[in-house]
C-alpha cells in the first residue's frame, strides 16, 4: 500500500515539440527576445513542479501531517517541537539538508549544509548559520510523491502570543499552486482562523481546509459541519477534508486498506490530483498557448511583409507604406514610454501612499481599540488574553493590507495596459511573485519582538502590609485624640477609625496600582504595535519596488517587442523590393515553407 501518485499524465511530448519547433523559427530569424520568452515556457513544461504551502495555527500538527504525506519520519513532531523557519522539501536521488542564509540586505547570501539528524534543531537564528539569520530550511528527499514535482513548503504557525504573523505566510501564498490550510478537530473554526482561511483563498484559488486528527476526537463530524456552516456565512468557497495523520501511519505500516480510507488521505490526493496537477497543466498549456501564439503573430508579420513585396511589388511597396506608418506608430508608442512609465510611476507612488495609509490605520486602529478595553478592565488579569487578541488583529490586519495591495497592483497593471491599446491586447503581468520576499522578518516574527509582560502584582502579604500601614496611622491618630477623654489609646473608636483609614489606604493603593498597571499595559501595547509598524512598512516600501520592477520591466519588453517586429518586416520587404528576379523565385518558396509552419504553429496554438 504505497503512497498514491497525484501526476496525470500530460501532453509533454507534443507540447515540447512545437515549442522546439516555434523556437528553431525565431532563432532562424534572429529573434533572441522571442527565443529566450519560450524557452522559459519549455523549462516549465521540463519541470512542472508545483508548490503546496501547508499551514495553519500553532498546535494543528503540520509536521505530522507532512511527515504521514510522505510516509517519513523528517518533520519533528511533539509538545515541544515546532516549525519555527519555513521548510521546503523537494525530491532529491540522496536525502540532503541545508539552510539558506540571509545576507545583510535580507536578501539570500549562502548556504550551509546541515546534518539530516540536526533539523529539528533549526531555528531563525540556528548556531549553524554563524550569527545570519536563517531564511528557510531547503530538504531534498527520494520520494515518490516529490518526484511527480510535488514541493512541499512547512510554514510556522500562524496565530497566538509570540508566534508568526499572517502576512509572511500570504506572500508565499501568493506564489503557491495549492495551499492546505489545517485545523484540528478539537474545535470549530474561530474568528482569527476564519479570517486568515479567507485572506488564503483570494490569493490562491487551490486551497483546501484540511480537518486533522479525527481520530482523536469522536465529535470530529459535528465540528466538520459547523465548519461548512461558518465557510459558507463567511461566502468562502473552500472544500474540508478530514484527515488522521496517525491512521495514515498505522495503514501505511499494517498495509490496511479499511484504515488508509478512513485516514482520508485518498480524498486528499484526489483533491491533489483534480485541482493541482490537473488545473496546472491547465494553466500551462494555455500559457504556452499565448506565447506560441505571440511568437507566431510576430514571426507572421516579417515573413508575410518579404512575401507580398516578393510576389506583387505594387502590393509591396504598399505594404511597405504601411508598415512604415506602423513603424512610426511604434517608435511614437517607444518614445513615449515616459507616457506609460508615468502613469507607473504615479500609480506605485499613490498606491505605496494609500498601502501605508492603510496600514498604519488599521494598527493605529488595534491599538485604539485595547487602550479604550484596558481603560475598563484590569489588564494584568487578561495580559494572555489581551496578547492573543493583539497578535490575532495585527495578523488579519497585515494580511487584509497584503490583499489590497495586490488588488491594487493588478488595477495598476491594467491602468497601463490600456497605454499599448496601439499594440492590441497584451498580457497582464504575474504581480503576485512581488508579494513574496524571502527577506520576511514579519513572518517569521524575528524581527519585531514579543509582547512585553507586566510587572506582576503585589503579594497578599504586601497588601496586608499596606492595610496595616495605613490603620496604623488611623488608630494612632484618633487614639491620641481619645486619650482627652480619658479613653486608652486602643479603645473601640480608635481601632474602628484604624479599620476606616486602612481601608481606604488599601483602596487608594490598589487604584494606584491598577492605574499604573493599565498605562503600563497602554505602553507595552503602544510600543509592540509601533515594531511591527517599523518592519511592516519596510516590507510594504520592499513590496512596492518589486511590483515596479516586474510591471516596468514586462512593458517595456512589449514595447521592444513591437518594434523589433515591425522593424524586421520593413527592412525585409525593402529588401525584397531590390532582390533580383532570379532569387525571388526560390526566396518565396522559402518564404511559404517557413510562413505554412508558422500558420500550423498558429493553429496548434488556437487548438490548445
Amino acid at each position: 500500500m504505497g503512497t498514491p501518485a497525484v501526476h496525470a499524465q500530460p501532453p509533454a511530448v507534443p507540447l515540447l515539440t512545437v515549442l522546439g519547433e516555434t523556437i528553431a523559427a525565431a532563432r532562424a530569424a534572429g529573434r533572441n527576445d522571442l527565443v529566450d520568452r519560450l524557452e522559459v515556457a519549455a523549462d516549465r513544461v521540463r519541470d512542472p513542479r508545483r508548490r503546496i504551502v501547508i499551514t495553519g495555527q500553532l498546535g494543528q500538527g503540520k509536521s505530522c501531517f507532512v511527515n504521514a504525506l510522505l510516509n517519513l519520519e523528517i518533520c519533528p513532531v511533539g509538545d515541544d517541537a515546532t516549525t519555527d523557519v519555513p521548510t521546503l522539501l523537494a525530491h532529491g536521488p540522496e536525502p540532503r539538508a541545508e539552510l539558506v542564509l540571509a545576507g545583510p540586505s535580507g536578501a539570500e547570501e549562502a548556504r550551509v549544509p546541515l546534518p539530516m539528524n540536526e533539523i529539528g534543531s533549526v531555528h531563525a537564528r540556528a548556531p549553524q548559520a554563524h550569527g545570519r539569520r536563517v531564511l528557510r530550511l531547503q530538504i531534498q528527499l527520494p520520494n515518490p510523491l516529490l518526484a511527480d514535482g510535488i514541493v512541499l513548503v512547512d510554514t510556522p504557525g500562524v496565530g497566538g502570543h509570540a508566534s508568526s504573523y499572517a502576512a509572511g505566510v500570504l506572500g508565499m501564498v501568493a506564489t503557491a499552486d495549492a495551499v492546505l490550510v489545517l485545523s484540528d478537530a478539537s474545535t470549530e473554526l474561530t474568528e482569527p482562523e476564519l479570517a486568515f482561511v479567507r485572506q488564503v483563498r483570494e490569493l490562491c484559488p487551490t486551497t483546501a481546509l484540511l480537518l486533522t486528527k479525527v481520530d482523536l476526537y469522536p465529535h470530529w463530524r459535528q465540528v466538520h459541519q459547523a465548519d461548512l456552516d461558518h465557510l459558507s456565512r463567511a461566502r468562502v468557497d473552500v472544500p474540508i477534508i478530514p484527515v488522521s495523520a496517525v491512521l495514515r501511519r498505522h495503514a501505511m505500516l499494517l498495509q490496511d486498506q479499511q484504515l488508509g480510507i478512513e485516514s482520508g488521505f485518498g480524498v486528499l490526493y484526489q483533491f491533489l490530483r483534480d485541482q493541482v496537477v490537473a488545473r496546472d497543466q491547465a494553466a500551462t498549456r494555455l500559457a504556452v498557448a499565448h506565447d506560441i501564439q505571440s511568437a507566431a503573430e510576430h514571426l507572421a508579420l516579417a515573413l508575410g511583409s518579404e512575401l507580398v513585396s516578393l510576389r506583387d511589388p505594387r502590393q509591396g511597396a504598399m505594404a511597405v507604406r504601411e508598415l512604415q506608418l506602423a513603424k512610426t506608430t511604434a517608435e511614437d508608442l517607444h518614445r513615449r514610454t515616459s507616457a506609460w512609465q508615468l502613469t507607473l510611476s504615479d500609480g506605485i507612488t499613490d498606491l505605496a501612499g494609500d498601502i501605508d495609509h492603510d496600514l498604519r490605520e488599521r494598527l493605529r486602529e488595534i491599538a485604539r481599540t485595547g487602550e479604550e478595553w484596558i481603560d475598563k478592565h484590569d489588564p494584568g488579569r487578561h495580559w494572555e488574553r489581551i496578547a492573543e487578541w493583539l497578535t490575532g488583529d495585527i495578523d488579519a490586519a497585515l494580511g487584509d493590507n497584503l490583499l489590497w495591495t495586490h488588488t491594487r497592483a493588478i488595477e495598476l497593471a491594467e491602468r497601463v495596459a490600456a497605454h499599448f491599446t496601439e499594440l492590441g491586447a497584451v498580457d497582464l503581468p504575474d504581480v503576485s511573485s512581488g508579494l513574496h520576499t524571502e527577506d520576511s522578518r514579519t513572518g517569521t516574527g524575528t524581527g519585531t519582538g514579543t509582547l512585553a509582560d507586566l510587572e506582576p502584582d503585589i503579594s497578599f502579604g504586601s497588601k496586608i502590609l499596606v492595610g496595616m500601614r495605613g490603620s496604623y496611622g488611623g488608630v494612632l491618630m484618633v487614639g491620641l485624640a481619645t486619650t482627652f477623654a480619658g479613653l486608652a489609646m486602643l479603645n473601640p473608636i480608635s481601632i474602628g477609625a484604624g479599620v476606616l483609614v486602612g481601608g481606604k489606604a488599601f483602596r487608594d493603593d490598589k487604584q494606584a496600582r491598577l492605574a499604573r498597571r493599565r498605562n503600563e499595559a497602554k505602553v507595552a501595547i503602544r510600543r509592540f504595535v509601533d515594531d511591527v509598524a517599523f518592519q511592516a512598512a519596510k516590507e510594504s516600501k520592499d513590496r512596492m519596488h518589486r511590483i515596479h520592477r516586474a510591471l516596468r520591466d514586462h512593458y517595456t519588453g512589449i514595447a521592444e517587442r513591437a518594434l523589433r517586429s515591425i522593424d524586421d518586416s520593413l527592412r525585409a520587404a525593402q529588401e525584397a523590393a531590390n532582390m533580383e528576379t532570379a532569387r525571388r523565385t526560390e526566396r518565396c518558396a522559402v518564404l511559404d515553407r517557413q510562413l505554412h509552419m508558422v500558420a500550423e504553429l498558429r493553429r496548434y496554438a488556437d487548438a490548445m
